[in-house]
């Protein structure tokens, strides 16, 4: 449990246009492609970028490996600095995990996640009051589990069933198909490359290599755009 008066963790400061350039040559030169990140041909971010660098996790709360990320990549969510904007996508591959995207996507619809987020992990891993992997779903059992945070369980379970969240699921499939994701966790910059890496520090290793790639290329178009 966090104390009440535990400051909030500092977000790194935004590098200035002098350092960009520097930055984002000196992580070209780090990586290699097909090793480290996978190029997407074509990418397009999930969400419009509006002057913002876009770090995808594509996630299922069902999902073991995803739940070992979660304090990793909470902790280093909480420190990017703020032209890095994190998007969570809800996967949903199986009968199992279906729930749980839907979930998420309603959650999110209502401003709930923040709250919610690493307590639904724990509810499922380490409480294991709600069903995980090998188990059968129960979507009645996982709309209750939000209503702690204000949301009304019935409600809430005819949103995880409604038009607007199967277009959601619908949306959130096609981003995966797009980039190749083809399992979680899988981190993924711009829509343009899809995060590798051998252990989850060297995901976000590569990750924040990316964002200064990206954010060197944020900079001259933005400048050029401004000028006369």
């Amino acid at each position: 449990t966090v104390p009440a008066d535990a400051a909030a963790p500092e977000r790194a400061p935004v590098p200035d246009p002098a350092t960009n350039a520097a930055a984002a040559e000196q992580a070209a030169s780090s990586l290699t492609p097909g090793v480290d990140y996978e190029l997407v041909r074509g990418g397009q971010p999930y969400e419009p970028l509006n002057g913002k660098i876009e770090v995808v996790e594509v996630f299922n709360y069902i999902c073991p490996a995803c739940a070992r990320f979660e304090p990793t990549f909470s902790a280093w969510k909480a420190r990017v600095p703020a032209d890095v904007r994190v998007t969570y996508v809800g996967a949903d591959f199986n009968e199992q995990w279906s729930p749980y995207a839907r979930a998420f996507f309603v959650a999110d619809s209502l401003g709930i996640v923040d709250q919610s987020h690493t307590a639904m992990f724990h509810a499922i891993h380490l409480e294991q009051s709600l069903p995980g992997e090998g188990k059968k779903p129960d979507e009645a059992a996982v709309a209750a589990f939000y209503a702690k945070y204000g949301a009304d369980p019935k409600r809430f379970l005819a949103d995880m069933r409604s038009f607007s969240t199967e277009a959601k699921l619908k949306r959130a499939r096609q981003f995966m198909i797009r980039t190749g994701v083809g399992g979680t966790p899988t981190l993924v910059v711009n829509g343009k490359y899809r995060v590798r890496g051998r252990t989850y520090e060297d995901m976000l290793r590569i990750t924040d290599q990316l964002i200064q790639i990206e954010r060197a290329q944020i900079e001259p178009a933005a400048t050029t755009q401004g000028a006369p």
